[in-house]
């Protein structure tokens, strides 16, 4: 346990409400980060799950949490940057609940960490495939079906897109074009009644940036905890977004309660950019 913990868990008066009560959410990129946190709390907040990821194993062991909260979930194993199996996805979500309520694009592949005139072209095609083509493909293809149930798409994007590091110039080109593609959607599908937003977490407090904050405290020669520190004192709270956090945001997106909004980028970062 890292001594930042008291400081890094939500506030203790969350209780969740049924906002998402038996809405249909499909979920892409699970992992055990955000995907997860996604999933648990769209369950908790009543709705039914497609799950979407590569690996099987990793979504039934998922689907036996959401079967235990008392919601379905549905074991989609799918690449998402193969256009017969996204077409197959979409069948298989219908097929299974027969409607669907929102699509949230959340998988993410991870490009190289070199200034943007060393990446090689065919990485960055490799990652936006991921990053922009699938979450653009995905959500034409789930169209006519969030037409039907006034739907949603939510686009898990990053507020990388605000500060300007050379390391992170493959990650910001991908962001970018997804704020881009969210923009472009929400223009052309609103009028079908389909609502398409954007949530931009900063550092997420989670596994992958509990690891990287562990190399950089190790490269530093300094603790972890001093890496927490430093990360979280740009933000007016003073410490850093965790995944239910980031999550539950996100979901609301999806809920009744942001049924005028579309075309937004709602930022979740305990207040570390102010836009």
């Amino acid at each position: 346990m890292y001594a930042t913990q008291h400081l890094t868990d939500p506030p203790d008066t969350y209780r969740p409400v049924p906002l998402l009560l038996d809405k249909v959410i499909v979920v892409s990129g699970i992992g055990p980060g955000l995907g997860h946190s996604l999933t648990i709390e769209a369950a908790l907040m009543g709705a039914d799950l497609v799950l979407v990821s590569r690996t099987e194993t990793k979504l039934r062991k998922l689907a036996d949490e959401v079967a235990a909260l008392g919601r379905r979930a549905l074991v989609a194993t799918t690449d998402i940057t193969d256009e017969q199996q996204r077409r197959a996805l979409v069948e298989r979500s219908l097929d299974e609940f027969g409607r669907v309520d929102c699509l949230i694009n959340n998988a993410f592949a991870i490009p190289p960490m070199n200034p943007i005139t060393q990446i090689e072209l065919d990485a960055l095609r490799a990652a936006n495939e991921t990053n922009v083509f699938a979450p653009l493909r995905l959500s034409a293809l789930f169209a006519d079906a969030l037409e039907r149930s006034r739907g949603s798409i939510v686009m898990l994007n990053s507020c990388v897109s605000y500060s300007s590091q050379p390391e992170y110039s493959g990650y910001k080109l991908s962001k970018g074009a997804l704020a881009h593609l969210a923009s472009s959607l929400a223009t052309e599908l609103g009028p079908r009644g389909i609502r398409v937003n954007s949530v931009a977490p900063s550092y997420v407090y989670e596994g992958i940036n509990k690891a990287y904050f562990d190399w950089l405290a190790d490269q530093a020669g300094v603790d972890h905890a001093e890496i927490y520190r430093r990360k979280a004192a740009p933000t007016d709270l003073r410490r850093l977004a965790g995944p239910e956090e980031v999550a539950r945001a996100a979901l609301f997106l999806a809920s009744d309660l942001a049924t005028a909004v579309t075309g937004q980028m709602l930022t979740v970062d305990c207040g570390e950019f102010h836009r």
